[in-house]
């Protein structure tokens, strides 16, 4: 399981890169696998962290949606920017990816926000996932 932890931490790396420097993540995305392919002290990129990146890319709209519609009294800008992009991966994993239990997910992405954010992060982001939990029969299909 280290392999995935460490793709989900790459993937959000990206994710974080491509809000802050204003490209899309896809751009960001073949940015990384440039520059592991031409410097041998980065690794590479992993098929998951591709796989999580394109599939964020994918459904940007509609998570961007979700988290505006159910993060009670945040507006996505005004959210700290890592908890937006650890948001958006853990949402984005959670909804359309079945291949990972749901309490991986939620787990992974509350240790993402203990390591990368605030104090209050990790309850903030196990909250919202949480609740995209309880919904998630009904996401994909509205």
């Amino acid at each position: 399981m280290a392999a995935r932890n460490t793709a989900r931490k790459r993937a959000f790396q990206i994710l974080f890169e491509a809000d802050q420097r204003g490209e899309s993540v896809q751009t960001v995305l073949a940015d990384w696998m440039r520059h592991a392919r031409s410097d041998t002290r980065q690794p590479p990129v992993s098929e998951y962290t591709m796989q999580l990146v394109e599939g964020y890319a994918t459904y940007a709209d509609r998570i961007e949606d979700l988290m505006a519609t159910y993060a009670v009294d945040w507006e996505i800008d005004r959210m700290p920017v890592v908890d937006r992009n650890i948001l958006r991966l853990g949402t984005y994993e959670l909804v359309w990816m079945d291949e990972t239990p749901d309490a991986v997910v939620i787990d992974e992405a509350v240790q993402l926000a203990k390591e990368f954010s605030t104090d209050d992060s990790p309850s903030f982001v196990n909250g919202l996932l949480g609740r995209f939990k309880e919904l998630k029969p009904n996401l994909r299909r509205e």
